[in-house]
């Protein structure tokens, strides 16, 4: 099991706790348009520390974005597997002809 899995596994474990008690489940409790936004304040944040070119606040950024995104998904019943299955499906296709396809 990868760090990702085990991530998504701790976030969708904190669907039903106590928003008092957990970051997580604070944030699910707000809703997916609150996940939303909170995933893309962590995107700019992230864009902001590549464009300024600090390694180490970026990874931290990148860190970020990871979880949050993790818990965008959560909130919406997406699951990591999912998305790493259209990424398979994605893999060998040309980056211009799969844009195209989704017109």
């Amino acid at each position: 099991m990868t760090t990702l899995d085990r991530l998504a596994a701790t976030i969708a474990a904190r669907k039903g706790a106590d928003p008092d008690t957990s970051w997580t489940a604070k944030l699910l409790a707000k809703g997916p348009e609150k996940c939303a936004e909170k995933f893309g304040e962590e995107a700019v944040e992230a864009i902001i520390e590549a464009v300024k070119g600090d390694r180490a606040r970026l990874t931290a950024e990148a860190a970020d974005v990871l979880y949050h995104l993790l818990v965008m998904l959560a909130a919406r019943d997406v699951t990591l597997d999912e998305v790493l299955a259209e990424l398979d499906r994605r893999e060998g296709l040309s980056g211009l002809a799969e844009k195209a396809s989704r017109g």
